[in-house]
């Protein structure tokens, strides 16, 4: 692959935008919508864009070698979804296949052939890490720069649109604690982030720190060869068993088609989220108890369910881990592998030592403990030369920040399927910038207009690793369209349904032939 920008025509570009690009990036390549990754976000959003607005032209940066994102960076045993396909999938791709709560090969896989039949292959741009970018009122653009991660060369690209679509935490590399006398220990560390493709774990003696979603789907994966895995955690989490298949969706399938099969699922699966949600919002003693019990069912007679299964707080105050067929309960009934919950005093050269005296033997360890946060693929963004901080931007619906034109950003639910929300938002880009060529528009920028308005934190949930940077990351406001929605059926009518139009969205266009001169800017009130 070489640094040199790809030909106009494979993308779209028009001579038009060639007659657009500023005197200061004569030479960089122009287009209408530069999407930020290429993971289950990046494609689904370059779907809605080359159908939805044919006529732009658009180009997506990757910064790893492959598609897929985060399905394509983990690589652990047993790596899987937490939430069903149906509705973790496109609502314009079926799920075909068998598993609902599906692998991670199989996920690739899907991601794959998404990308090949919407021909997304073309323009997809790997070891391109976009470092910052910059807005100019003037030119009513952002001015992109990419480093190219396998030569290390810098690349600029200039677009109208910017679409970051990189999730919420950092590709390369995961949160590790600080750990006493980790060099000491004289066997193998690994973070499931990083798992070598080489680490054999056959007929070993197999540490988990950590009790979140990696480590219960690490757990039950390992123990089939390892000689005994143990899972170490501070406190428990909420564990919920489910079905790995469903059957209710294949039936559907078979007798409805893809298609149609496909949708009703969705909708079921939908419904069924929003009622496991609502109810232990509503109901979080009656939750717990529920949780308990379907714990406790699966689990050797006598076994200490509240010591290591009940955490001390309510459901959904952080993210509930799904066991697929109950996975994880099996190998503690079979015996291959156990639960301990106590902190770490120290590694040791065989193992660790707990601060109760209790000593784990292991050969490998692995630090299932977390990821680390970062808001916007880390991009470094300026607006007219000013840098913009994150913690005085405020959430638009969910797309936008508060006083950064022509942004968007693709962040799903934490308490349902990821890609329902990214589904909505991406129908609600592409009705916006419809809207905006249909008037002549070329600026789109949100403006909080009570400056007085309570916020909070954008990611309003307990998990570490978001408290770890809470500071670090945008607000919500208390109010629409500055309060962040988590619910499905409000963002359907927020972001399908309603007017693009909003008091706090203001339109405007560059005044100047060529894009020099100021830009004015004109506010649209429904």
């Amino acid at each position: 692959m070489t640094s040199n920008p790809t030909p106009a025509g494979r993308l779209g570009v028009t001579p038009a935008d060639a007659e657009h690009v500023d005197a200061e990036h004569v030479d960089a390549e122009h287009v209408d919508v530069l999407i930020v990754g290429a993971g289950i976000s990046g494609i689904g959003a370059a779907h809605y864009v080359r159908t939805r607005l044919p006529s732009k032209s658009f180009a997506i940066l990757e910064a790893r070698a492959g598609l897929g994102g985060t399905w394509d960076l983990f690589r652990y045993p047993g790596v899987r979804s937490d939430s069903d396909l149906h509705t973790f999938g496109y609502a314009f791709k079926p799920w075909r296949d068998e598993q609902a709560i599906a692998d991670g090969s199989r996920i690739r896989a899907y991601l794959r052939e998404t990308a090949a039949e919407n021909g997304l292959d073309h323009v997809i741009r790997y070891h391109h890490k976009v470092r910052a970018a910059s807005w100019s009122s003037e030119q009513a653009r952002w001015t992109v720069e990419a480093e190219r991660t396998d030569t290390g060369e810098s690349t600029t690209l200039t677009c109208g649109w910017l679409f970051t679509a990189s999730g919420y935490y950092r590709y390369d590399e995961g949160f590790t604690p600080e750990f006493e006398g980790r060099e000491r220990f004289g066997g193998t560390i690994v973070h499931p982030q990083h798992w070598p493709a080489d680490l054999d774990h056959a007929g070993k003696r197999v540490l988990v720190i950590g009790s979140g979603a990696t480590a219960v789907t690490l757990v039950p994966a390992m123990a089939d060869t390892a000689a005994h895995v143990t899972m170490l955690q501070r406190t428990p989490t909420y564990i919920l068993p489910l079905p790995r298949t469903d059957a209710i969706a294949n039936t559907l399938r078979k007798y409805l088609g893809d298609e149609r099969g496909h949708a009703w699922t969705r909708r079921k699966n939908v419904f069924q989220q929003n009622a496991v949600f609502r109810f232990c919002q509503r109901f979080p003693k009656a939750a717990r108890r529920l949780i308990r019990w379907l714990n406790a069912r699966e689990l050797p007679a006598g076994y200490p369910v509240d010591e290591h299964f009940d955490p001390p707080y309510d459901p959904w105050d952080q993210r509930l881990c799904v066991v697929p067929d109950g996975d994880l309960f099996r190998a503690i009934r079979d015996g291959k592998a156990s639960v301990v919950t106590e902190r770490i005093a120290t590694f040791t050269e065989t193992g660790v030592s707990l601060r109760s005296g209790r000593h784990i033997e292991a050969d490998v360890i692995v630090t299932a403990t977390g990821l680390n946060v970062q808001a916007l693929g880390g991009i470094a963004l300026t607006v007219d030369g000013t840098a913009v901080h994150l913690p005085d931007t405020v959430a638009y619906k969910g797309l936008m920040l508060s006083g950064v034109p022509n942004l968007a950003y693709a962040i799903g639910y934490t308490n349902a399927s990821w890609t329902l929300k990214i589904g909505l938002l991406c129908e609600h880009f592409c009705r916006l910038a419809a809207h905006m060529d249909a008037h002549g528009y070329d600026t789109c920028r949100p403006e909080v207009a009570d400056t007085s308005m309570p916020t909070r934190p954008f990611l309003d949930f307990g998990a570490g690793y978001i408290q770890r940077v809470v500071d670090r990351l945008p607000r919500q406001g208390d109010r629409m369209p500055w309060l962040t929605s988590m619910n499905y059926h409000t963002d359907v009518k927020l972001l399908r349904a309603d007017n693009v139009l909003d008091p706090e969205l203001h339109f405007g266009r560059a005044t100047a032939t060529g894009g020099a001169g100021k830009a004015t800017t004109t506010a649209v009130r429904t």
